[in-house]
């Protein structure tokens, strides 16, 4: 099953061309390298919702906690980070 997993952008790589903008986003201390090209308006700081490596909204900080504190309480971050070789 695949999921759309929020995380905190961090930095941005911008390009001429909009379809490969880039940026740096953090799930729960994993980052990842996330393609921007569906959330033009994105900023440094902001939560955005991503999926298989592509953000396909911005999401609000409050909803963001919440939803990280669900995949915590069920262990998939720990789970995802000693996958990502993080832990």
């Amino acid at each position: 099953m695949c999921l759309a997993i929020p995380g905190q952008l961090m930095s941005i790589s911008e390009s001429d061309d909009p379809m490969a903008r880039t940026g740096r986003v953090s799930f729960g201390g994993i980052i990842r390298e996330t393609n921007l090209s569906f959330v033009p308006e994105a900023k440094i700081g902001d939560y955005l919702i991503v999926h298989v490596g592509l953000a396909i909204s911005i999401l609000d900080e409050e909803e963001a906690a919440k939803t990280l504190d669900y995949l915590r309480q069920i262990g998939e971050l720990d789970e995802a980070k000693r996958e990502a070789g993080d832990a």
